[in-house]
């Protein structure tokens, strides 16, 4: 019976150790993920060589890449006397990840909201809600809009390879705010590159959306992309 006992509790020891060099090394790795990302401006990121309408202006320079994993929507409207799918403004939604010693941390998500603090770029009146990236460490936000027609067709670039998906664009920013605790990763952040998209294309009309009776009906596309956060040269 006391065999047991201390065979019990040698097994409980064991495990409480192992269970607390997990927990160091998930600790350890956020650390390092954490690190790497505020200390952005550090990093050299080179972003593939664009076209001149989706390159950021000289005098920015890339400091952060997340690899997105996220849907696109769309709904079905009127369109002269039957229906066609359109891009659903109101639901951009994506997860941005880096991989540290080959595991995926989230460092962005992608989603709508309203710019609350407008740069001198931003629509006047601004829409409703702007395409916004907030940082998983501080909580800072980016928002920001292809402004000019920023834009090329999957499939016509090798930054942009994949025929049939979801355009490339350039956005820039329209407005930045620091995290609740004074955090500044995205704050700064002047343009954005969305390339090397796979899927996210509108569906077919003929599936569900080719009467008027099917106005009103909704479609989420899986897309993946590569999101390239520039700022300004210091």
């Amino acid at each position: 019976m006391e065999n047991k006992s201390m065979s019990y509790n040698l097994d409980q020891k064991m495990e409480k150790t192992a269970r607390g060099r997990r927990l160091f090394v998930a600790a350890l790795v956020l650390g390092c993920a954490f690190g790497t990302v505020t200390n952005a401006a550090a990093q050299r990121i080179t972003p593939p060589t664009t076209p001149a309408v989706i390159t950021p202006p000289a005098g920015n320079s890339a400091f952060l890449l997340g690899h997105a994993v996220g849907t696109q929507g769309y709904v079905c409207l009127p369109k002269g006397t039957g229906a066609s799918w359109t891009v659903k403004n109101a639901r951009p939604e994506a997860t941005l990840f880096q991989s540290f010693f080959g595991q995926d941390f989230q460092i962005i998500t992608h989603f709508l909201s309203p710019d609350v603090n407008p740069n001198d770029a931003a629509l006047n009146p601004l829409p409703f809600g702007s395409a916004t990236w907030q940082s998983s460490f501080d909580s800072s936000k980016v928002w920001a809009q292809v402004l000019h027609s920023n834009s090329i067709a999957a499939g016509s670039d090798p930054s942009c390879p994949n025929a049939g998906s979801i355009a490339c664009l350039l956005l820039q920013s329209i407005g930045t705010q620091q995290g609740p605790a004074g955090g500044k990763i995205m704050f700064k952040t002047t343009f954005v590159q969305r390339l090397n998209t796979n899927g996210g294309s509108a569906p077919d009309d003929a599936d569900g959306c080719g009467y008027a009776t099917n106005v009103g009906n909704q479609r989420l596309v899986p897309y993946t992309a590569d999101y390239y956060f520039f700022r300004k040269d210091e």
